[in-house]
């Protein structure tokens, strides 16, 4: 873990927002599977553009991750593991590929935020997203749906 999530971490704690909660494991990770989009997506989180994500269900149950919950906070960072800032999840949503709308793909924020360049871009990182895990992407396949708000950052 790079030094600046735990930093980050103790910085928002220190607010006194939340209750002090040392047992509480830092959750922490990127956007994407490359450097360029995860640290794009990082920068839209802070700026206030990206208000969602769209993980498969497949992915989190390949990887044993649980579904996420309203009022989980995570610490999201560039590709190179370095703290950009905390997210708490405000809602979420599981429904088919296919059930994915205009006001999803505005809401996640990246490209022109079009619901053609939502899919394109959603559909190729499915792809990438499952391979090795069993699953193939389809029209009808799980996704969950998250909205989040960035309560904290370093901009």
């Amino acid at each position: 873990m790079h030094l600046s999530v735990e930093t980050m971490w103790r910085e928002f704690m220190a607010l006194g927002v939340l209750p002090a909660d040392r047992e509480r494991a830092i959750s922490h990770w990127h956007f994407c599977d490359n450097r360029q989009d995860a640290d794009a997506c990082a920068r839209l989180v802070v700026s206030g553009r990206k208000r969602a994500t769209a993980p498969s269900l497949w992915s989190l149950q390949s990887r044993g991750e649980a579904l996420p919950r309203i009022g989980d906070l995570h610490v999201v960072t560039d590709w190179a593991g370095k703290a950009q800032c905390i997210i708490r999840i405000t809602d979420v949503e599981v429904l088919p590929l296919h059930g994915i709308s205009e006001e999803h793909a505005r809401a996640e924020g990246e490209g022109d935020g079009s619901l053609a360049w939502w899919y394109d871009a959603h559909w190729a990182y499915y792809h990438r997203e499952l391979e090795g895990s069993g699953y193939q992407p389809r029209p009808d396949m799980p996704i969950v749906f998250e909205r989040f708000e960035c309560v904290y950052s370093v901009a």
